[in-house]
């Protein structure tokens, strides 16, 4: 079991068991699952920039990525409907709580003059998400392999009912928030 999976069993349930009052273990919100998106503009006049992304998204997550395809077609940036022009991946169970502790403990710190993350970017229905601008905060990346600094947005999907729920079992598990 994951060191983040026994934390939210022993620590972080009956924390928020405790505030909410929660009379059943179902009622506790829970990460459901983590998806990394990542937008590559340039793979409309470059086919190659998009297989550096993917490349840097498997590395960074353990997982290969889906290509992400153009809904319709938009004449003024030359994209066609059906052109891939991004990625994305999906984590769930041990990958998820493998990534999140990373992320938390790990690349987040590395973020240049970093003072913790947003506490307001709550979707209103428990789910967060987080854009980052360079993939080179991560520790699997080398700087000398990569050929451009792209970001990614980074969602934490949970199954709570509230952002203040959501919030708090985050800021439980680990999440740097700032005040």
């Amino acid at each position: 079991m994951e060191r983040l999976q026994e934390k939210y069993k022993n620590e972080v349930a009956p924390a928020l068991t405790e505030k909410f009052g929660y009379k059943n273990v179902m009622q506790l919100p829970k990460v459901e699952k983590i998806i990394i998106n990542m937008g590559v503009g340039e793979a409309v006049g470059n086919p190659k920039a998009l297989d550096s992304a993917v490349n840097d998204l498997t590395i960074i997550s353990g997982q290969k990525p889906i290509l992400t395809r153009a809904k319709r077609s938009l004449a003024a940036w030359k994209l066609r409907e059906g052109m891939p022009i991004g990625c994305k991946v999906t984590l769930r169970g041990t990958r998820m709580y493998q990534f999140l502790d990373k992320f938390m403990n790990v690349v987040l710190p590395r973020v240049r003059d970093f003072r913790g993350v947003s506490a307001k970017a709550f979707d209103g229905r428990g789910n967060y998400s987080v854009g980052l601008k360079e993939q080179l905060i991560f520790p699997e990346i080398e700087y000398d392999k990569i050929d451009k600094l792209r970001g990614m947005n980074i969602v934490v999907v949970t199954t709570a009912e509230t952002d203040e729920e959501a919030r708090e079992l985050l800021r439980l598990m680990g999440m740097p928030f700032n005040a």
